[in-house]
Parts: C-alpha cells; sequence; structure tokens
C-alpha cells in the first residue's frame, strides 16, 4: 500500500487556458503525426490540419515560450504516413518533412545553444521557432522535388520515414506503389553536395516492368509487397529499412548492401484464421522500434485484424555472414478495434485506441512478465457531464459558468469555437485572459437571452428556465468542440525521462502512476477481483480488508447521486468509519493504517482537479511570492515586510494551483533533492518517479493533518480568506492536527471579514497551542528565540496584539493584553510594555480613569514617568483639567508638578494655560504656598512678556490670587522663594547664548537666594494695579508704561 502500484496510470490533461495558441502561417511555392522529446523539459509535437498542412508547437515544461506555434502548408503536396520526423543533434533541432512531391529539411537552433544555461530562470523564452521566418525553405539545402512524383493521391507514396545519418546527411524513404521503395539522400546542410536517388527493390523481371506503373494498367487491385508501415534503424555502419507490407510480410532491407536480407510473414504469429486474413490485404498494420544496448533491436508489429487484433514482438538476432533472424518474445491480443497508435519500450507496449463510443481507450502491457495476458488500465479524463444540474435554489449562469470554467472541464480554444458559433461571427478571441474570456461568455449568453425576450414581464420561475435553456445551447457548443479537441492523435514516451505523453488535437495530456488507493477506487469489477491474488500490503488479512472497503465505498459512491455525494462531508465519512471498521474486523493499528491511506486518497482527489498546473510541471521556476496586506507584514510570514504584487505568468485558477505555484514547488523539489543527496543517488529521476513523488509530497502538503501548516498558510498570505474559513470549517470537526493553528487562520479571517469578537475568541483558543505547533512557533519567532526567557504564549501575545494594532481595534487590544499580563506574572519587562499598551489605547479612547489606573500599576519607572508626561499633555490638549487635577497621583506628585511646570515654561503665555492648571493642582491639595508662587511666577512672566492690555490685567489678577493664597497660610509660613531668572524669563526675540563648540552655554548658578513676604508681594500688586490703571487711560502706552513702572523698584525710585 506504501508504494505505487505499477498496474495502472491516470491521465492528466494539459489545458491551455489563459491564452490560446496563434499560428504563423509560412507557404512554400513549389499525416503524419509524430512528435519527439528532445530535452529534459521541453517537448516538440505536430499536427497534421488538412491534406497539405501541417502545425508545429513546442512546448517546455520549465517555462513558458514565445513565438511557439507555427504552420506549415506545402500547396498541392500531400504529407505522407510517417512524413514527419524531429530529430536532435549536438547543435541544432532537424525537421524532416515528406509530401508526395517532394522532400524539406528544417534546420532549427538547438535551446541549449539558445541561451547557453542549463538552468532556466526566465518566465518567458524565445521559441525554436521564432526566427523560422527568416529561413529560405525554397534553398536546395532545405527542398527537393521528387523527379517521380505524380501529383495524384493514388499515384503517391503509400507511407515514408526519415532520419539523420552519422555523417549529417538527411534520408527519406518513401514506399513507392509498384513496392519498392525509394530513398533520397540530401547532404548535410552545412556541406555541399548533391542528392542522391537510390531504389531498394526485389530483383524480379516482373517487378522492374512494372516499376512505378499504376496498378490500373496492370490489372492488379494490391501490390503484395507494397509497404504500409516503414521503420528505420542505424546499426554500426549500416542502416536496415524495416517494410511491413500489404501481404502481411516484414521485410529488412540494408541500405549499404542494397538487398533484402530478411522476409518473416507475421501471419505465422498468428494461431487461427491464416487463411481468411491472407486473402484480404493488410492496410492498418504498424510497426515501431526499440533499441537499447542491454537488450538490442525489438520489433512490435500490429496486426489489424477484425475481433482478433495482436501485438507481435519480435527481437533481431545477427549471425555471422550477413545473416539475421527474428525471434518470437510474446504474442499479445486486445479486443480494442480502432488503433490510433502504439509505443514499444524496453518492457512493455502501450497503446491508445477508439472505442465504440469514440472515447480515448489508454492501455499498456508487459510483454515478458504478463502470463495472464490482461492489460494495465490507464484511467483517462472522462468529458465532461453532458447535462449541468441545475438545483431549484440555484443560479443557472452561476452553475453553468462554474462547470465550463473549472479546471480539467473545457479548453479555451474549445470555449472560443462555441463563442464564435453562438454569436455567429469570426472575431478574434486569443487575446483574452481567462477572466476576460469568462465575462465575455457571460455577456454574450445574456445578450442573446434578452434579445430572445418580447414580454417585458416574466415570473421567477419562467425567466430561470429560460437561462437553463440559453446556456444549455451554449454548454452543448462547448461540448462538441471539446469532444473534437479530444481525439487523441498520437502516443509518446520519452526515452530519458519514461514520460509518457498522450498527443491530441487541442492539447497535450501526461500519464502519471497511479496511487493505491486510487488505482483500487478506479478499476472495474474484473480488475479489483484480480487484486486478491496480488497482495496490497504485507499483511494479506489487511489486504482483503482494504479491498472490502474499497468495495463498500465503491458501492456508496454509485448509489448517491452526485448532488448528494457532494454534500456529505469527510467528517462524516470519519464518524461512521469505525463502523465499517468493526464490520471488516480489523484491529487497531490496520484502523490507523487505512485512515492514513484514506486521507492520501482525498488528499489525491483534491489534487487531481489542479492537473492544469502539472501540465507543465515548472518544477524548477524561482518561488514567487505574494503577500497584498499592509497587516501581513506584521506577522513576518513572507520575505519582505513591504506589500509586493507579482502575478504569474499561467495565472492560477483555484486555491491549490496557487498553493503550488508559490509554496508547495520549492518545498516539494527541496525535499526531493534533499532525499537523492542523503541517498547518494545522482542518477536523473523518471518521469514516473519524479512525477510520483511531486504528486505524494502534494497531497502530503493538501491534507489538513501535515503538521507542516504551509497550505493553509498559503492562503492566508494571498488573503484568500473567503475560501480559508470554508476550509477551517470544513476541517476543524475532524482534524485533530494543527488545532491552534487552525484556530489562529481562522480569527484572520474573522479580522478580514470585521468580526473582531470572534476574531479575539479565536486567538485566545490558538494560545493554548503555541508551544506545540510548527505554524505557530515560527509565528512567534520561538525557535529563533529559544535562548531567551520569554515564553512563547507571551510572544505569540505579542504578535497577535501587534496584528490588532496595525488592523485599528485598541478595545480588542486591551482586552487581550490584560489577559496576557497573567501569564507574565514573573516577567516584569513584559509587564511593563503590556501595561504600557493598555495605558496608551484607553487614552486614545478617552478612558482617563482607565488609563490613569494602567499608569500606576506600570512596573518599570522609566516607562511609567512617558505615560505620565504623556497623559497630562493629552489631557490638557483635551481640555479635560478636572480629570487631570482629581487624580490621586499617589508616590507621583513631585513628578507631575514637575512635567506640568516644564511645560509651563515652554508654551506661550496667551494660549495655554499650565500656570493656572498648577493653581488648581495645589488648591486642589490644599497646598497655598505652592498655590500662590505658582501664580506670583506666572505673573511676573506675564509683565516681561506679555505688554499688552490684557496682560496687564492678567498679572494683577495672578498677584491678587498669590496675595489671597498666602493669607490663607499661617503667618509664619506666609512667605515664598522669589523664582530665579533662568533662560525661561529672558526677554523674547534674544538669541540663546552658545559656547565655542555650538552647544547651548549653561545658565549660571546663581548662590542668592531672594524670600519673598506678603508685604513684598503687595507692593507688587500696588505697581501692577498702577500700571493697569495708566494703559487704561491711554492704551497704547500700556507697554511704555509698564516699563517705566516696573522699572522705578529696580532703581529704587519708588
Amino acid at each position: 500500500m506504501a508504494g505505487v502500484l505499477e498496474r495502472s496510470y491516470i491521465e492528466i490533461c494539459g489545458f491551455e487556458r489563459e491564452s490560446v495558441l496563434r499560428f504563423r502561417q509560412i507557404t512554400l511555392n513549389l499525416v503524419c503525426l509524430t512528435f519527439s522529446i528532445y530535452a529534459s523539459a521541453c517537448l516538440l509535437f505536430s499536427r497534421c490540419t488538412s491534406g497539405d498542412t501541417v502545425q508545429f508547437v513546442e512546448q517546455s515544461l520549465d517555462t513558458n515560450l514565445l513565438n511557439n506555434a507555427v504552420r506549415l502548408r506545402i500547396p498541392n503536396c500531400l504529407l505522407l504516413p510517417g512524413g514527419v520526423c524531429i530529430q536532435e543533434t549536438l547543435n541544432n533541432i532537424i525537421i524532416l518533412i515528406v509530401t508526395s512531391q517532394s522532400v524539406h529539411r528544417l534546420v532549427l537552433p538547438h535551446p541549449t545553444r539558445m541561451y547557453r544555461s542549463d538552468l532556466v530562470t526566465e518566465l518567458q523564452m524565445q521559441s525554436i521557432f521564432t526566427d523560422i521566418g527568416k529561413l529560405n525553405l525554397n534553398e536546395p539545402a532545405h527542398s527537393y522535388v521528387l523527379p517521380f512524383a505524380q501529383g495524384t493521391q493514388t499515384t503517391a507514396p503509400s507511407t515514408s520515414a526519415g532520419w539523420i545519418s552519422h555523417q549529417g546527411e538527411a534520408l527519406f524513404a518513401l514506399a513507392s506503389p509498384s513496392g519498392a521503395i525509394t530513398v533520397v539522400t540530401l547532404p548535410a546542410h552545412d556541406q555541399d553536395g548533391t542528392v542522391s536517388i537510390l531504389e531498394l527493390k526485389q530483383s524480379s523481371m516482373m517487378q522492374r516492368l512494372a516499376g512505378w506503373m499504376p496498378t490500373a494498367i496492370r490489372g492488379d487491385q494490391s501490390i503484395p509487397d507494397l509497404a504500409i508501415s516503414l521503420a528505420v534503424h542505424q546499426l554500426e555502419d549500416d542502416t536496415f529499412i524495416f517494410a511491413l507490407c500489404q501481404d502481411h510480410k516484414l521485410r529488412m532491407w540494408s541500405l549499404k548492401h542494397q538487398m533484402c536480407l530478411l522476409v518473416t510473414d507475421m501471419l505465422e504469429y498468428m494461431p487461427a484464421g491464416r487463411g481468411e486474413v491472407k486473402a484480404s490485404p493488410a492496410l492498418a498494420h504498424k510497426l515501431r522500434l526499440f533499441f537499447s544496448s542491454s537488450i538490442g533491436l525489438c520489433l512490435a508489429i500490429y496486426l489489424a485484424v477484425p475481433k482478433r487484433s495482436q501485438f507481435c514482438v519480435l527481437q533481431l538476432v545477427a549471425s555471422e555472414n550477413n545473416r539475421y533472424s527474428l525471434d518470437h518474445i510474446s504474442t499479445l491480443f486486445t479486443t480494442q478495434e480502432t488503433l490510433v497508435d502504439f509505443v514499444l519500450t524496453a518492457t512493455d507496449i502501450w497503446a491508445v485506441w477508439l472505442d465504440n463510443d469514440n472515447q480515448t481507450v489508454v492501455k499498456y502491457i508487459s510483454f515478458e512478465h504478463n502470463t495472464t495476458g490482461m492489460w494495465n488500465q490507464v484511467f483517462v479524463q472522462p468529458s465532461p457531464e453532458e447535462e449541468v444540474h441545475v438545483g431549484e435554489d440555484q443560479d443557472p449562469r452561476e452553475m453553468y459558468l462554474e462547470v465550463l470554467f473549472s479546471p480539467l472541464r473545457f479548453t479555451a480554444s474549445a470555449i472560443i469555437k462555441a463563442l464564435q458559433i453562438y454569436k455567429r461571427d469570426t472575431e478574434r478571441y486569443s487575446d483574452l485572459s481567462w477572466e476576460e474570456l469568462k465575462k465575455e461568455v457571460t455577456v454574450t449568453v445574456e445578450n442573446e437571452l434578452q434579445g430572445s425576450v418580447t414580454e417585458y414581464e416574466f415570473c421567477q420561475e419562467d425567466y430561470r428556465l429560460l437561462q437553463v435553456e440559453f446556456w444549455s445551447k451554449f454548454y452543448a457548443c462547448c461540448l462538441q468542440y471539446q469532444d473534437v479537441l479530444s481525439t487523441p492523435l498520437a502516443l509518446h514516451i520519452s526515452p530519458a525521462t519514461a514520460m509518457v505523453c498522450v498527443l491530441k488535437k487541442g492539447f497535450v495530456s501526461f500519464l502519471l502512476p497511479c496511487f493505491a488507493i486510487d488505482h483500487l477506487y478506479l478499476s472495474s469489477d474484473d480488475y479489483l477481483i484480480s487484486e486478491e491474488e496480488t497482495p496490497i500490503a504485507e499483511d494479506s488479512e489487511m489486504s482483503r480488508d482494504v479491498l472490502q472497503l474499497v468495495q463498500c465505498l465503491r458501492m456508496v459512491n454509485e448509489s448517491l447521486p452526485e448532488d448528494m455525494g457532494l454534500s456529505i462531508s469527510v467528517a462524516q465519512i470519519y464518524f461512521h468509519f469505525d463502523l465499517c471498521c468493526f464490520s471488516v474486523r480489523l484491529n487497531g493499528c490496520a484502523t490507523h493504517n487505512i485512515l492514513h491511506r484514506l486521507s492520501v486518497y482525498f488528499g489525491l482527489s483534491l489534487s487531481y482537479k489542479i492537473v492544469t498546473v502539472f501540465t507543465y510541471f515548472m518544477c524548477y521556476l524561482s518561488l514567487f511570492r505574494n503577500a497584498d496586506l499592509q497587516h501581513l507584514s506584521v506577522l513576518e510570514l513572507s520575505d519582505s515586510t513591504t506589500p509586493t504584487s507579482r502575478r504569474s505568468v499561467l495565472n492560477p485558477q483555484t486555491v491549490v494551483e496557487l498553493f503550488y505555484q508559490n509554496v508547495a514547488r520549492k518545498a516539494i523539489m527541496s525535499q526531493i533533492f534533499s532525499q537523492q543527496d542523503v541517498e547518494g543517488n545522482q542518477t536523473m529521476l523518471h518521469w514516473s518517479q519524479m512525477i510520483s513523488s511531486v504528486l505524494t509530497l502534494l497531497c502530503q502538503f493538501l491534507w489538513p493533518s501535515n503538521p507542516s501548516f504551509l497550505f493553509p498558510e498559503c492562503l492566508m498570505l494571498n488573503c484568500q480568506y473567503t475560501q480559508l474559513q470554508e476550509y477551517v470549517r470544513l476541517v476543524g470537526p475532524w482534524c485533530q492536527v494543527n488545532v491552534g493553528s487552525y484556530r489562529f487562520v481562522l480569527g484572520h479571517c474573522y479580522l478580514a471579514s470585521g468580526e473582531g469578537q470572534k476574531a479575539l475568541q479565536c486567538f485566545q483558543e490558538a494560545a493554548a497551542e503555541v508551544d506545540k505547533e510548527e505554524f505557530l512557533m515560527k509565528l512567534t519567532g520561538s525557535v529563533e528565540e529559544a535562548a531567551t526567557t520569554t515564553a512563547p504564549r507571551l510572544l505569540y501575545y505579542n504578535k497577535v496584539l501587534r496584528l490588532l494594532e496595525d488592523i485599528g481595534l485598541p478595545e480588542l487590544v486591551i482586552h487581550l493584553a490584560t489577559l496576557a499580563i497573567s501569564e507574565a506574572a514573573n516577567d516584569e519587562r513584559i509587564q511593563a510594555a503590556l501595561w504600557t499598551r493598555i495605558f496608551k489605547h484607553h487614552l486614545d479612547l478617552g478612558h482617563n480613569s482607565q488609563a490613569y489606573e494602567a499608569l500606576t500599576q506600570n512596573p518599570d519607572s522609566s516607562r511609567q514617568l512617558d505615560c505620565l508626561r504623556q497623559l497630562v499633555v493629552v489631557l490638557c490638549e483635551r481640555a479635560q483639567l478636572r480629570d487631570l487635577v482629581q487624580f490621586s497621583f499617589v508616590n507621583l506628585h513631585d513628578e507631575v508638578v514637575s512635567i506640568i511646570e516644564s511645560r509651563a515654561r515652554a508654551v506661550d503665555l496667551m494660549t495655554h494655560n499650565y500656570y493656572e492648571l498648577l493653581y488648581a493642582f495645589h488648591i486642589n491639595r490644599h497646598n497655598y504656598r505652592k498655590a500662590g508662587t505658582v501664580m506670583f511666577e506666572y505673573g511676573m512672566r506675564l509683565g516681561r512678556e506679555v505688554r499688552t492690555l490684557r496682560g496687564l490685567q492678567k498679572q494683577v489678577n495672578c498677584y491678587l490670587a498669590a496675595l489671597s493664597c498666602l493669607r490663607l497660610v499661617h503667618p509664619d509660613y506666609a512667605w515664598i522663594v522669589q523664582p530665579s531668572s533662568g533662560a525661561a524669563y529672558e526677554r523674547p526675540g534674544t538669541s540663546p547664548k552658545r559656547n565655542y563648540d555650538g552647544e547651548f552655554a549653561a545658565n549660571p548658578v546663581s548662590q542668592q537666594i531672594d524670600i519673598l513676604e506678603l508685604k513684598d508681594l503687595e507692593k507688587e500688586y500696588v505697581l501692577a494695579r498702577s500700571r493697569l490703571t495708566l494703559a487704561q487711560q491711554d492704551p497704547p502706552s500700556a507697554a511704555i508704561a509698564g516699563m517705566v513702572v516696573y522699572m522705578l523698584p529696580f532703581g529704587r525710585r519708588f
């Protein structure tokens, strides 16, 4: 069960979605369906679209290619079967084309020579077809017109083959209607030379006379030795041409000796019915070769006999004196009728058919070790549903769009073709993106619907039925074109990577090894019964139980309607799984193992819906980061703290594709390569190994019980909150791994939707799992800060608090910080930071009392002083002086006075009232002498700095208030210290003094202290009143009068 069963494969279709190929038209003035892989990640294939036109498309598994599609037209020349050959040399890719009247050679640059680098890092690169328009295809080096060409289909060669010799020459073999084989040789493209023509034929005199004479003249209906399939192999210094002829015989020609070395009647390998088959000419037989240094040259011949078709595998054996023979290896029978193509490998035969319903059938079989003759299954991608089920409570437009634009349903080409037919125009839509095409389809169908409406009023049910009618009509068009594009054309297996590809009219599909659970679940009943003979686990009893369980699942799936089956959750399956385990008598260990396998199955069923990602397998590209919201930088989960937006060339259409492109690809390849390094294996991974490893690791990452938590993290970083919330809702009831991480990301989703209280509840629930789960430890930085004494939960709270602050939810910050304080009982540093946060947000919210309470609880004196200063400034700016005065400020009285005094001496006297605040502060505490001192200082500054009538009025009031305060004090204490004249009392407008270093010079410290008693204050009050009286008589003279009167006492003239 742990491994991959080699008895089945599954088809993965490579649908193009972002754009449609635009072919450049090239015409020669004067199929063949084959394709070849020429590098580990490059695919080149051709399609014959009509008798004289062939299309070439290059695809890369590493990157997107530009100008990669070419349509070549050779007017009045029919492309022959086998007439397109693609070969690779060290410096070039050479394409050989054979038509009924000419042969052609296209020499293109090799990709490694174009970029001179084995590591592809660009997202887009030029194709080898980019400069094909610069080639002069009519030059003798590229084309040659056959001198014996007849120009009609009946006299054209029946089949052909092409190859490049060891000397670089291009050789073309054509099966002439006379039964001979004509070989045309073009000199190497970089050398001068002449074209040579050689004819290989039997030495019979009658055949010489017949030559290329039409069969109608000879009176024959068929030529026995007419080749219907050709294959070529170069062995040492000779080239062998194998011809499968109409007389059911296989002939081997030596090009060096120009003679037939071997003739084998293939009917000898048929067990019965030879006479009936021999009477009719062979028309659909096919021939394939395979060579390796270990087994030599093997041939596979397909004998197309109605209801008795078979494959014969033969091995070429050489003896002395250039004598050869064929050893029979195996004969394999098939019940399929219409063979499209087949491929021979070292151990297997792969074949693709069309069944009676015109559906694709792909199978393979081992010709060496297969004793039962049973072909192994390939589960091909099924066609889209013929009808779309639309529920009564569902919108028809949304349902049809969901089906049309879901992965693995329809290609962009099919939708565009249907759109053109539906609109009855020839408009091109090649440049539309996937989303733009979706909008175009919606507008087109809706416009068609609106145009057919003749009544102005419709009931809802009638309009819904009308929608279904028009959308089903468009859907039928898409279905028709999708079936045409899904027609198989050829099969190919890469010799270097063992990658199996099926070329279809509209796309290329890949065949991947099928996993154990999928193999059992998808197999037909006949295959499932045969599994009992081949245990899928070491424990035979467990194997039987698993088979029985899979049969139960299949029966349940077949019994449920589609809409009902989709509503059953994985949680329900797990809930009822115990009953199934009991019914098949599984022990605890077996139950755990099967649950794990089922988890792989459910992961695979999800991964198969994102197959377009694996179409090109961009496993070597760099990782794309896509964090879009500013507050995500607070979590520090991305590479950069600044939001970035980079759009992939292949725009993901599902969240799983997004996950693969952005996260999983890099993680998967890292694991695969690290595992190779550990095992010391430096050999190239084959396609089946690579894709199996990629799928396995991807499914592990996707499965909710995976400890890595990469998939939900990717959804969160890419702001897919709706999908993430639904994902957590589905896995929450049954998944017992990463419980805290799921609660955290769910809280993040709630934040995005504005549900702060729900988010806070999720964050609190996740806190209990911080030190247990990898994602939360990475989030909090617990790994990097392992050496510190800070508890992981406190680090987590700090991250969440920063997140809440960044979004702007102060109430939640206060609530969570209060909760976190109880966790930080032994950490004064953390407590101080939390109390500071609580103070700040209470103050911002206008909760003055709570802010003061948080201030007093702060254990850090420096932070407490900062908060106190902020409290004083903010309350003063808000004019909430009553709250400030009434606070007790236990143990902070002197600090408050110092702060207010500093503010009072630093700001303008007429715009701020800090002196009055300080006066009220002292009066409230019955400290009258301090209050008098404040008001006297206020009056002195007013007299010096505010020489206006209003300033004189305020000065008089200040002195009067100071007198009143001192009279409330016991006479023994009715005195104050006269404020010193420092920098704060210098005349405004004067520049500050500096020393030779440019620093502010320190004020000289006065050693004398002046005491002012009540009578001194009374004199100051009388002077101020006199100044005010003088200024009231003549307001413009207020400043002068003030200065004169002020100078009298200092000149001892008063």
